[in-house]
């Protein structure tokens, strides 16, 4: 049984990290800065939730999976807000180039 908890750690770490690198090309690739600030938010937010649910089953304790699902859900919300700034500031400046 344990080395189908570890096959899920390593399925879902790897399937975050291609989100992640998916971000990094979304960000160097896209032509303008709402655009790229999409494509990086969305795609770090799914990474680092499906890293956080590869993590879970290896965790000590209850309270190891408790702190990491809050790290998780305060990224999530922190980069929402960041990526609402962000984003008026550039529609407020009226050049969404880079």
């Amino acid at each position: 049984m344990r080395w189908l908890l570890d096959l899920w750690t390593i399925v879902a770490v790897s399937s975050g990290a291609v989100f992640y690198l998916a971000g990094t090309v979304g960000l160097l690739r896209f032509p303008d800065s709402l655009t790229r600030l999409h494509a990086l938010t969305k795609a770090d937010n799914l990474g680092l939730g499906l890293v956080v649910l590869g993590l879970l089953p290896q965790v000590a304790g209850p309270l190891a999976g408790i702190k990491l699902v809050f790290v998780w859900l305060l990224v999530m919300l922190s980069g929402a807000c960041v990526g609402q700034l962000i984003a008026r500031l550039i529609r407020q400046s009226g050049d969404p180039a880079p």
